[in-house]
């Protein structure tokens, strides 16, 4: 039985990795803004209510609910996508929004777990975004290339703790959807190339990487790896 801290819960791939791993009978710590109705039943499932766009009060309030405890792994898997445009027509405020969550929430995260708890490996759930700069999603690539370097800094730093920023390959998310549903691919070819490539479910996936997870230890603390190119 493992310890598995899980953020970004209440739906997609971090409700599939989270039931994944009860139903392996781990114990599963997890944060989100909702708890997942599919999860409450299980008996090794301890959820913290939060949202973590308050990067202000990541560490005071969390605190508690992660000192003393021993993580055989972390997954950084919340995050936002922002909207969908050209950085030019992008508010700043909005791309900040992005950030909070996808980087800043992360290093904070990361401080009170080094400062509290004791972990063995982080994984944060990164993207092809963050290396290809594809047009309409400035914002989004931004925030994952830094969530990549970010990871790579405390792999250093942090020399106890193995890093790896992942890119899990495209998922069937509410995220998703929203692209396949609202954004013109005419405009953004990028979300043409996505709706017509490969999008495997969240139970899919969670499966995958649970298996892929134990394999990341053999590659260099801090490195970026994809997938679909492993």
């Amino acid at each position: 039985m493992e310890n598995i801290l899980i953020t970004g819960v209440s739906s997609g791939l971090g409700e599939a990795l989270a039931k994944e791993y009860l139903e392996n009978g781990d114990n599963v710590y997890a944060i989100g803004k909702t708890i997942p109705t599919k999860l409450d039943r299980y008996p090794h499932f301890f959820f913290f209510p939060y949202d973590l766009s308050e990067t202000f009060m990541i560490q005071s309030t969390l605190k508690e609910f992660l000192a003393h405890r021993s993580f055989d792994i972390v997954i950084l898997n919340a995050g936002v996508l922002g909207e969908i445009q050209t950085l030019s027509k992008t508010d700043l405020m909005d791309a900040k929004a992005v950030m909070e969550v996808n980087v800043w929430a992360n290093k904070e995260l990361i401080d009170t777990l080094h400062a509290h708890a004791q972990v063995k490996q982080i994984v944060g759930i990164s993207s092809g975004a963050a290396i290809n700069g594809s047009k309409g999603w400035g914002a989004y690539s931004l925030s994952k290339s830094g969530l990549n370097m970010l990871l790579s800094v405390y792999a250093k730093e942090l020399p106890e703790i193995h890093f790896t920023a992942l890119a899990p390959g495209v998922i069937h998310t509410p995220m998703v959807q929203h692209i396949i549903d609202e954004v013109n691919d005419e405009v953004y070819p990028s979300a043409k190339q996505l709706k017509e490539g490969n999008i495997r479910t969240p139970e899919e996936v969670a499966k995958h990487l649970i298996e892929t997870f134990p394999k990341l230890l053999a590659y260099e603390s801090g490195s970026f790896l994809d997938v679909r190119t492993m």
